[in-house]
């Protein structure tokens, strides 16, 4: 039995069924679990003889009408398809670069029976914030959805001695470091590359120091860190 066979299996016996009718004629969830494998087969990066990088954030494009016959199962279509990814991920050796994560949504420019899927790597940030120090910081840096405080010294990259760790196969083990300074309310923020192989981006432009202020973009790897002045602590 194949592993699309037995996701069908799996979800057929969860739903009772129920979910095979309401798509008879639309979109099938083997057809979206397999175009979930193509795309992680078609965006691979080698990471090395035996691991490959893979998307780990997607997202789901339908019609209007497939996207109504979804929603009453769209959580336990999610779980399957995400135990599905996880098989065929440990089957062809693939690496996520973070949790998996797998969103629905509507578009409308599709018919019924038609769906696209968009995929991201998006890397897993790790870091000693809280929020007690949040609230006590003047700039923090936004990565992927989460905010870190800027309140010193901060050591960005891959490796356990980074002070903010960044699961992306193009950040160096010491990629770059953020260096705030002064009192008032809008802290001098530095940004220097510490040597790392693929150099950063900032605002678009490559560069191995800089300044920082509201809204500045570093690109490093694949992943962006957005700085944000916040001048007034937050409740």
């Amino acid at each position: 039995m194949s592993a699309l066979q037995r996701f069908e299996q799996r979800l057929e016996t969860l739903i009772s069924g129920v979910f095979a009718r309401a798509f008879r004629s639309a979109v099938q969830p083997v057809e979206i679990a397999a175009a979930l494998q193509r795309e992680c087969d078609n965006n691979a990066q080698v990471l090395s003889r035996q691991r490959k990088l893979v998307p780990n954030e997607f997202h789901v494009e339908l019609s209007t009408t497939d996207l109504d016959r979804l929603q009453p199962f769209d959580t336990a279509l999610e779980s399957e398809l995400t135990t599905q990814l996880h098989e065929h991920a440990e089957a062809q050796g693939y690496v996520f670069p973070g949790p998996v994560a797998i969103h629905f949504s509507d578009a409308g420019d599709l018919t019924t029976g038609r769906f696209r899927i968009r995929s991201t790597a998006k890397a897993q940030v790790t870091g000693d914030a809280s929020h007690t120090r949040l609230t006590r910081a003047h700039a923090v840096l936004e990565v992927n959805g989460t905010r870190h405080p800027l309140d010193s010294t901060i050591v960005v990259g891959r490796g356990s001695e980074a002070d903010l760790r960044i699961n992306d196969p193009g950040v160096s083990r010491r990629h770059v470091e953020f260096r705030v300074s002064g009192t008032g309310p809008i802290p001098r923020i530095e940004i220097h590359d510490l040597g790392s192989t693929n150099g950063m981006l900032v605002d678009g432009q490559r560069m191995q120091s800089s300044l920082a202020k509201d809204g500045t973009e570093v690109k490093i790897g694949r992943t962006a860190l957005v700085v944000r002045v916040i001048e007034e602590p937050q409740p």
